[in-house]
């Protein structure tokens, strides 16, 4: 049904239809790289409404859009041209996939009248992007465009969320189709929101009340699904510890006295019984399995997704659902019960002292008056100065790691890293997003991105969208001359009087004492290269205090430093 009051002979073209469709959806970011034959897509969209942010490589285009999806709920959209573009987005679609997040990508495509010709940039997208993705698919005609699109985004945001992917060919661009032949569809309704079964619930209330030794894992589907007041009345009222994934930190703020994430090894082998909200057995979780959990801990397993449970270990109990509200089904149950955890217990006293412990040991290093600076003083000085309501971006192999204990979340979705999938390349598309979307909710929040030097390379070049778009977000560049380590100047000149550097520089180094910085001096905004912790506070303060422009601190450490000792 055409739109009241458009005319009986009003055309429209497919760039059009796309646009008013994503708009009808409550789609309000596009990311992408303009080409033949999408770039009256882009046009079309922010004709609309909705905001086009052009980026440098579609990679990051798709981590950017997928970011989007989850700090809002609602997908992101990543444009990309036809074969290599798309090609270039399949590692955002199969990073949405891993972690969870609703992600539209419409993707250009040969003409219908060249295909199996060798038209520009064929490809079979539509089969390719279905390793990727939730759904894959071509509207038929210009008609459909409204119904594919709805469908799409339902899917994404619908049972588990995920990748999305709509084909276009290039001839439907700007092909026009009257306007009362259109097949016009409303917003799609909100995701169901389902309950798990009421034995289910006894079951696993009761499990929980006879353990010795319980524990909550908070993972980032909890802070997906917006289950933070519900999870902190479960922490508040029944006493008991909890332990948040990387990007489930903040769901309970980490300065919370039930978090233990610094005792984490400790809890994980010692638990009897585990809670898993929106958390998976994988390998960030070591699976489950020992030496690092006990043999016979007992899991209750809370998620959306059936297929998911019993993965690795076989639960005690299953709470199929929305992880908000079984949430608050597990809680009324417990309040019924009027069990509380005892915070004298030995397992409370034995997790006490393992975070004193483990915390003393990470402020020894954290104080350390050597140069170059190690992880833990960049991280420490670093903590003293950020909001409390900084966005944080983090990746790299150490530099993520470590960032992970030292710099602390307050609330939830606001920790974006490697994730699941454990990506390489994602830091500048999730910053991008991030500002963007607390330049339109939140002015006033900061984007912090903390990147290894090795993980910056990877999408460097996105400091001039950056730039481009006027986005403040403070980049600090934790610079070792490597991939997990590097060398100093003078040994990598020693080495280079050895022979060709391919043939004996060590394949982990990367040039060392690179200006990073100056990639950001280049495209208008400040620039700062730092070898000390004073000079670290001071640039971090100028750029904290700079609301317009954005800044890169490129951080100097020892190219050794390493991570402290875990246990075993």
């Amino acid at each position: 049904m055409a739109p009241q009051g458009a005319a009986q002979d009003e055309c429209v073209s497919g760039a059009q239809l796309i646009a008013e469709a994503l708009k009808t959806q409550n789609v309000e970011y596009m990311f992408g790289i303009v080409g033949i034959p999408v770039t009256e897509i882009a046009i079309a969209a922010q004709a609309i409404g909705i905001k086009y942010i052009g980026m440098r490589n579609e990679q990051a285009a798709c981590y950017a859009a997928s970011a989007v999806g989850y700090l809002t709920g609602r997908p992101g959209v990543c444009l990309v041209v036809s074969g290599p573009g798309l090609i270039h987005a399949l590692g955002g679609m199969a990073n949405a996939n891993m972690n969870c997040w609703p992600l539209i990508v419409i993707g250009g495509s040969s003409d219908r009248n060249q295909e199996i010709m060798g038209a520009f940039q064929e490809f079979p997208q539509v089969e390719a992007c279905r390793l990727y993705s939730k759904f894959s698919s071509r509207p038929s005609s210009l008609e459909a465009i409204p119904a594919v699109i709805e469908k799409a985004v339902r899917c994404s945001i619908y049972g588990r969320p995920g990748a999305c992917y709509v084909d276009m060919p290039g001839d439907f661009v700007n092909l026009q189709v009257n306007k009362s032949a259109v097949k016009y569809v409303k917003c799609c309704l909100p995701p169901p929101v389902c309950t798990a079964e009421h034995s289910a619930v006894s079951e696993a209330a009761s499990i929980l009340a006879h353990s010795k030794q319980p524990l909550l894992i908070i993972g980032k589907g909890a802070a997906y699904s917006r289950a933070e007041n519900s999870i902190r009345k479960l922490v508040d009222q029944c006493g008991l510890p909890f332990l948040p994934t990387p990007m489930g930190k903040g769901v309970v703020p980490d300065n919370h006295p039930n978090c233990i994430a610094a005792a984490r090894s400790r809890a994980l082998q010692h638990a009897d019984v585990i809670i898993l909200f929106g958390a998976r057995l994988n390998w960030i979780l070591h699976f489950g399995l020992p030496p690092r959990f006990r043999p016979d801990v007992k899991i209750i397993q809370v998620d959306i997704c059936a297929e998911e449970l019993g993965n690795n270990v076989r639960p005690a109990a299953n709470l199929l659902g929305d992880i908000n509200a079984v949430t608050e089904q597990l809680l009324e149950q417990l309040v019924l019960m009027e069990w509380k955890y005892p915070s004298y217990s030995e397992w409370w006293k034995g997790l006490r002292e393992k975070m004193k412990s483990n915390e003393e040991t990470s402020k020894a290093l954290a104080l350390q008056k050597s140069l170059p600076m190690n992880y833990y003083t960049v991280f420490h000085h670093v903590r003293e100065l950020l909001p409390r309501d900084y966005i944080l971006v983090s990746e790299g192999a150490n530099t993520m790691d470590i960032g992970r204990t030292m710099l602390p979340n307050y609330h939830p979705r606001h920790r974006l890293d490697a994730g699941t999938f454990g990506t390489m390349g994602v830091g500048l598309g999730f910053a991008i997003a991030a500002a963007v979307v607390a330049k339109d909710q939140t002015p006033e929040q900061r984007v912090i991105c903390v990147e290894g030097d090795s993980a910056f390379g990877f999408s460097g070049m996105e400091v001039e969208t950056i730039c481009r778009y006027n986005l403040p977000v403070v980049i600090i560049v934790v610079n070792n001359n490597g991939i997990y380590s590097g060398l100093d100047a003078d040994t990598w000149k020693e080495m280079l009087k050895s022979g060709e550097p391919t043939a004996c520089a060590p394949p982990v180094c990367l040039l060392p004492n690179s200006h990073y910085e100056q990639i950001m001096s280049a495209f208008g905004g400040k620039g700062y290269f730092v070898k000390t912790p004073e000079e670290l506070q001071n640039a971090l303060k100028a750029s904290l205090a700079e609301k317009q422009v954005p800044s890169l601190i490129n951080v100097m450490i020892n190219p050794q430093s390493d991570r402290k000792q875990q246990e075993s």
